[in-house]
């Protein structure tokens, strides 16, 4: 959606480094930006929201923490300013779908999410166009959040075992990453990937990208036993 994501994270990786800390248990900077009386600084707020998706809330969401109210009431903002058109493509749809459900976790009032999108457009998918799209929605890849996009994926381990090693070799880190957060939610991936070596090795030549070192550590953390 936005042409480059990094330049909207609160204005470098100030939106996603405030998550570190807190996937490792302790107190985090703030991960989103506070909506301000700033006309300008409020849209910059929303947009690094919408960049991130749900894992805007990510600490919330895996570790089951109290979410920060003023966090929460910017990401309502985010979710409820920017729905997604009727033209939308599937992964804008599934995205703000992801947002509205970690929504409605953080706050009982919000009435969302809706329906769930379909996933017509990757029954069919070759591995490479398979893991890329789920890359881009590696928000979504949580434990215990069942939904027909994670289904899909877990029908699939060895197409995005596949997927994952060729992004690998590619040195595109970013859809590496993301490929390796939701292939540590399923069953039947290959011993052969060396899944955990791999992540490793994607955080090592990849994870300046702050995307990349989100995703790599909440596979970690979910590795590790997150909450189910």
């Amino acid at each position: 959606m936005w042409a480059n994501p990094t330049n909207l994270l609160g204005g470098g990786t100030y939106t996603v480094t405030g998550l570190f800390p807190a996937l490792g248990g302790g107190h985090h900077a703030r991960s989103v930006p506070p909506a301000g009386t700033d006309g300008e600084a409020d849209e910059l707020a929303l947009a690094a929201v919408r960049v991130l998706g749900s894992d805007a809330l990510l600490p919330a969401l895996l570790l089951r923490t109290p979410p920060d109210p003023a966090e929460v009431a910017v990401f309502r903002k985010a979710v409820e300013a920017y729905p997604p058109r009727a033209d939308a493509a599937p992964t804008v749809r599934w995205s703000h779908w992801g947002m509205a459900r970690a929504l409605r976790h953080a706050d009982p009032s919000f009435t969302g999410p809706p329906e769930e999108p379909g996933t017509g457009w990757l029954d069919e998918a070759d591995w490479q166009f398979l893991t890329h799209q789920l890359a881009v929605l590696a928000p979504l890849a949580l434990p215990g959040e069942d939904c027909a996009l994670g289904r899909l994926a877990g029908r699939r381990p060895v197409d995005v075992a596949r997927g994952f090693v060729r992004a690998v070799r590619r040195r595109d880190w970013r859809q590496a990453a993301g490929a390796g957060r939701w292939l540590t939610l399923l069953s039947g991936v290959p011993d052969t990937v060396g899944l955990e070596a791999g992540l490793d090795f994607v955080e090592l030549m990849g994870g300046q990208d702050p995307l990349v070192a989100l995703h790599v550590q909440a596979a970690r953390q979910m590795r590790a036993g997150a909450p189910v």
